[in-house]
């Protein structure tokens, strides 16, 4: 089981540069960055963008894969963002990976004026988004007409680095997103159901599992062929709030069969309270174990 990290996009880079680097070092397989132009209790607070943080990460690590957890159509139209992923994958060297997701309500939406949607459209906006980001990336010259979103002769020269582009790791819940994961995704990434305890949780994340093998089926994909990704930290209980709390979550994942498992960088305050001294001692005693080493 592979294992990732989220550095929230909140320090400057001199702070945040060697985070980056200890990722690498600490030996995690991915490290992420959330995409927002602002975060539920944290938009007063300080927040740099995505692309710009996942660029200068790409410059000073070599190994660790890096991504978005996760990108939405919010504030973004797929042919510029096309060319920030493009961008993006040659900066790393064909380690970047698309996480992305429909998008929730709040502060991305209010921020720019614009009418909040509901679930429904937020849906139909997501599938089309990621359709027309699908064959943007795989496409040169590529048309789109949407009821979202337009492509004129858009290119995309020279094309990603991975062929025939990197990875999609689709974030769904719901029954047409998690359709969408199914049909087009290379991963499916989940946040788990709303509980008030673990235990709850759990049971949620097993049900979702479940009907995502379901979609599988459905559309005759090779479930080896699909990655699943798991955000521990969506559980009321922070995964590095003790060592034997990561333990038992990683377990878990690991018996329902995701394939890989993301946490939270430590911080000082509210959301991911905690100690840096719990993630080294996962590093140095679970880490290892978790990913066959």
């Amino acid at each position: 089981m592979r294992v990732g990290i989220v550095i929230l996009p909140e320090d400057r880079w001199w702070a945040a540069e060697p985070k980056w680097r200890a990722a690498e070092e600490y030996g995690f397989d991915h490290a992420w960055t959330y995409d927002h132009l602002g975060w539920r209790n944290l938009v007063d607070g300080p927040w740099f963008g995505a692309v710009p943080t996942l660029s200068a990460a790409a410059m000073v690590t070599s190994r660790i894969r890096l991504g978005t957890f996760v990108a939405s159509p919010n504030f973004r139209h797929p042919v510029p963002f096309m060319r920030e992923l493009i961008t993006l994958d040659d900066l790393s060297d064909g380690r970047f990976l698309l996480g992305i997701g429909a998008g929730g309500l709040g502060y991305d939406t209010v921020v720019l004026g614009e009418q909040e949607l509901t679930a429904r459209q937020r849906a139909d906006r997501f599938i089309e988004f990621t359709e027309a980001l699908d064959g943007l990336l795989r496409t040169d010259n590529y048309e789109h007409e949407g009821h979202f979103y337009a492509a004129k002769g858009a290119r995309n020269l020279p094309g990603p680095v991975q062929r025939p582009r990197p990875p999609f790791l689709v974030a769904a819940n719901g029954p047409r997103t998690m359709e969408l994961a199914a049909r087009i995704g290379d991963g499916w990434v989940t946040t788990g159901k709303g509980a008030d305890n673990q235990d709850e949780w759990w049971r949620g994340v097993g049900e979702l599992k479940a009907r995502f093998e379901e979609a599988l089926q459905l559309h005759g994909r090779d479930g080896s062929q699909v990655d699943r990704y798991l955000s521990l930290d969506s559980a009321p209980v922070f995964s590095l709030s003790s060592k034997d709390a990561f333990a038992d979550a990683a377990g878990r994942a690991k018996e329902l069969g995701f394939t890989d498992i993301v946490i939270h960088w430590p911080r000082s305050g509210s959301p991911y309270q905690g100690r840096e001294t719990v993630l080294e001692e996962v590093v140095d005693e679970l880490l290892p174990g978790l990913q066959g080493r």
